[in-house]
């Protein structure tokens, strides 16, 4: 092999190395947008969800109209505590498996 062949052969030894470096730092810097963006995906099918349940949110908006919003908003605290107990749950099984 010749000199000039074994110094291209050296250079792109070295760039594909520190592309390889560049790639491992972009992962590692990405990985808290990464999460967001999956919230927000999780956000935009919950849009979706409602969007093609439209009697869905009917029902819901009828139920606080009939029943008294203070009944309601009991209801509501009540639903959102044991959302977030199962989040808790499912999260430390998560964890744990």
């Amino acid at each position: 092999m010749n000199s000039r062949a074994l110094d291209l052969a050296t250079r792109h030894g070295a760039l594909k190395a520190r592309i390889d470096e560049q790639r491992r730092t972009l992962a590692k810097q990405a990985a808290p947008l990464e999460a967001a963006l999956l919230q927000g995906d999780k956000v935009m099918q919950g849009v979706d969800w409602l969007k093609h349940h439209p009697a869905a949110v009917a029902v819901a908006v009828t139920a606080v109209v009939v029943a008294k919003p203070k009944r309601a908003w009991r209801w509501a605290q009540r639903g959102f505590f044991v959302w977030r107990g199962w989040q808790a749950i499912k999260n430390s099984l998560a964890r744990q498996g």
